[in-house]
């Protein structure tokens, strides 16, 4: 009887340690839809700024797009915590003083229609915006400019429009001791809070690093942590990062090398990064991971990149997209590990062509595809683990993002 008893109960603590994984997505709204704001690329003819389209929770149904924001490259968009307001980077390189900055725009959601209201924009501190998040509290917005290599903290007003600049950092080159020149790249930049404290995290390309700050929530100012940033490896070309909501792990896209990069909260330091495995008790193989199946083309390999990162919503797996090889990378993750399981990829006339971003609704059911150079984003079911393309789909010019709003 006392053997039976240590069975059952190691029996559930293993239950319980597998399915500790998992979280629980968001309820689906009441209205069974998602309002669906996509980001491109402008060219006469093909984009003009942001559309708008309705997600059908029930089929996976996308309702055909609406141009609710005419602007320059709104290359990434992202919306306030309480979903009244959406700020989205305008990616160019011709604005300021110097003439050598991009835009940040600012709009009120109509959360009846999905419509969009310009409030303002400001100039972004820097070239090529790229990647922009609002805080926790809706006070502050984080923007990374590629070609300037920086990264900006604007305050937000009331109302939602954007303020005055409240941090600024330039991060810097050098040679890398080969002869090879370090350039600085920002390319994402986000915040995520552990208890009361926010942390701004800022991925250079250039650099190979992801740096991390403190964010003084009344001030907007940001406090290097200590060390100030993680290296991944070498040459990896780090673009866009995504936190895990249940081991609090961080995953890493390498676009340079077309890996997935496995990071880890350093204990006792908060808000500072290390890469997984590298506490001294043992050697990691599955913290720097390839994106490409072993036996994929050598030409496919050598022009390939990644491009986004996305944790599903129940924490389970992780996907990566792959620009060349055209697919998504699916991970199986954990508390220990991190696993390949396979590829989601184009099925017969159901194409996907250069995936830049890509999202699940809340729910974890469905998989928005943004197909750049397919000029289309298409609709995946996802169950157990993978996700099959349906036949859904919408035209939209040159789309690089996509963001879920609960339409009431």
């Amino acid at each position: 009887m006392r053997f039976g008893r240590r069975f059952l109960t190691a029996l559930f603590v293993m239950s319980t340690l597998a399915s500790a994984i998992y979280a629980d997505p968001a309820e689906a709204p009441a209205s069974g839809k998602y309002w669906v704001y996509i980001g491109t690329y402008t060219k006469p003819n093909v984009s003009q700024g942001i559309y708008r389209c309705e997600l059908d929770l029930k089929s996976g149904g996308l309702s055909e797009p609406k141009l609710v924001a005419e602007m320059v490259n709104p290359s990434f968009v992202n919306l306030s915590p309480n979903g009244e307001f959406l700020y989205a980077v305008g990616e160019t390189g011709e604005s300021g003083e110097k003439k050598n900055e991009g835009t940040v725009h600012a709009f009120r959601v109509d959360r009846k229609t999905g419509d969009l209201t310009a409030l303002n924009s400001v100039t972004s501190g820097g070239a090529a915006p790229c990647h922009l998040m609002v805080n926790r509290t809706g006070k502050f917005v984080i923007v990374a400019n590629y070609t300037g290599g920086n990264a900006s903290v604007f305050s937000l007003k009331a109302d939602g429009s954007l303020d005055r600049r409240t941090d600024f950092r330039q991060h810097s080159g050098g040679d890398a001791g080969t002869g090879r020149k370090i350039v600085p790249h920002a390319h994402c930049s986000m915040f995520r809070t552990e208890g009361e404290t926010e942390y701004a995290y800022v991925v250079d390309l250039g650099l190979d690093q992801v740096l991390s700050y403190t964010l003084d929530q009344k001030t907007g100012a940001l406090t290097p942590t200590n060390p100030g940033f993680v290296k991944v490896p070498e040459r990896a070309g780090p673009r866009h990062i995504a936190f895990n909501p249940v081991t609090g792990k961080a995953y890493v896209c390498g676009e340079s090398d077309s890996t997935i990069v496995t990071l880890a909260n350093r204990k006792g330091r908060g808000g500072v990064l290390e890469m997984f495995g590298t506490n001294g008790l043992e050697a990691r193989t599955d913290n720097h991971l390839s994106t490409l199946p072993k036996d994929v083309p050598a030409d496919i390999r050598m022009r390939n990149s990644t491009a986004e990162i996305v944790v599903h919503p129940a924490g389970g797996h992780v996907l990566v997209s792959n620009r060349g090889h055209d697919s998504l990378a699916v991970f199986e993750v954990n508390a220990n590990s991190t696993k390949a399981v396979g590829h989601i990829t184009s099925e017969g006339d159901r194409k996907i062509r250069t995936p830049r971003n890509f999202n699940f609704d809340p729910t974890g059911k469905w998989l928005l595809i943004a197909s750049q150079d397919g000029d289309s984003v298409q609709v995946a079911e996802w169950s157990n683990g993978s996700a099959k393309l349906t036949g859904n789909m919408v035209k939209v010019g040159m789309p690089v993002c996509v963001k879920f709003l609960a339409k009431p």
